[in-house]
């Protein structure tokens, strides 16, 4: 069990086109830590969700994913290897991701690496996903370089999806870093 102090819901943005009693309460489901705030080895756990039929439409529609696996029922159960219809590879990626992701208002997303689908999912099945902070690097003059792995499960257990998120974070203190960066 690892330590590490909560960070959601710690901050305002301070907008000034709202009350400033409203602009003052903390953000929901925001953060706002810096770089050096970062912990490398925090491990955090997602609630779960079941990726459900209308999900698995609206997600294909978007996206205008027509493969017959997602998207033909009489394929998928007839001709398919699976014998039902699938969720999308990229519908668990981003709702696998989702359900850990906050909105800290010092991050940016700079990519993704390792992104594997090792098992399906099918609609109807849960998921949730456990992220692991890796490591942290310093890179640009303002900004470090944080890395997590994201572990997508479903049902009781079973691995589905993993991938790395690489993120930029600016420094609370950018002169601490000076000499110390790639670029």
């Amino acid at each position: 069990m690892n330590s590490f102090a909560p960070t959601v819901g710690v901050s305002s943005t301070l907008p000034s086109d709202m009350p400033d009693d409203h602009a003052a309460l903390p953000v929901w489901n925001a953060e706002n830590w810096f770089y050096e705030d970062w912990p490398v080895g925090q491990k955090i756990r997602s609630l779960r969700r079941t990726l459900g039929e209308t999900d698995s439409t609206i997600f294909n529609t978007l996206v205008t994913d027509i493969h017959p696996y997602v998207q033909d029922a009489m394929f998928a159960e007839r001709e398919g290897i699976f014998g039902k219809r699938l969720i999308a590879g990229a519908f668990v990626f981003s709702a696998g991701l989702g359900l850990v992701a906050t909105n800290c208002v010092n991050a940016f997303s700079y990519g993704y690496d390792r992104l594997r689908f090792i098992k399906p999912v099918f609609i109807g099945e849960t998921i949730y996903t456990i992220r692991t902070n890796l490591d942290k690097k310093p890179r640009y003059q303002e900004l470090g370089l944080i890395r997590a792995s994201y572990e997508v499960f479903k049902g009781e257990g079973e691995l589905v999806l993993y991938c790395e998120h690489l993120q930029t974070v600016k420094y609370k203190n950018p002169a601490d870093f000076v000499g110390k960066t790639e670029k």
